[in-house]
């Protein structure tokens, strides 16, 4: 079983070698190692990772809709055709 100083680091490096790719598998990944931390003091320091590799996540899947929204022929018509 790893010592809580080997989750930590596990932790540190998913969250600075994540990638927009990778996000949401290191997110669950830092979870499930966070989930085996036992104490408080433990968890509260690697909170700063746990909540950047979420707030990545967040802004990753913001920049995903935005992208696909932008791609040309995705968008619908802004005025209707006339009648006639």
């Amino acid at each position: 079983m790893p010592t809580p100083t080997q989750l930590r680091t596990e932790i540190r490096r998913l969250y600075y070698q994540t990638t927009a790719a990778t996000v949401e598998q290191d997110l669950q990944r830092a979870i499930k190692l966070l989930k085996t931390l036992t104490s408080e003091a433990e968890r509260s320091r690697v909170a700063g990772y746990m909540d950047g590799l979420s707030q990545l996540r967040s802004e990753w899947i913001l920049a995903r809709r935005r992208a696909n929204r932008k791609q040309p022929g995705t968008s619908r018509p802004t005025a209707r055709p006339p009648r006639t």
